[in-house]
């Protein structure tokens, strides 16, 4: 005895407004996390002067360079 799949059985996937938007939303989170850490590699790349200049004390660099990139 042989099965075989019904000719009306669909495998398509169709996109809802839902699963849009979470896809969106997912993307959005991941380009947030990336944009963090380009930013702090560039963060610790900063010598004493141009942190000055931008108001950012050691320990403050400290701080953010510690933060894992999802905070």
């Amino acid at each position: 005895m042989e099965r075989t799949l019904s000719s009306d059985l669909s495998f398509e996937t169709k996109s809802t407004p839902v699963t849009s938007s979470l896809a969106l939303n997912i993307f959005a989170t991941v380009m947030l996390w990336q944009r963090r850490i380009v930013s702090r590699r560039q963060l610790a790349r900063l010598d004493a002067r141009l942190l000055a200049d931008a108001g950012i004390t050691e320990s403050q660099r400290y701080s953010e360079l510690n933060k894992p990139f999802w905070r």
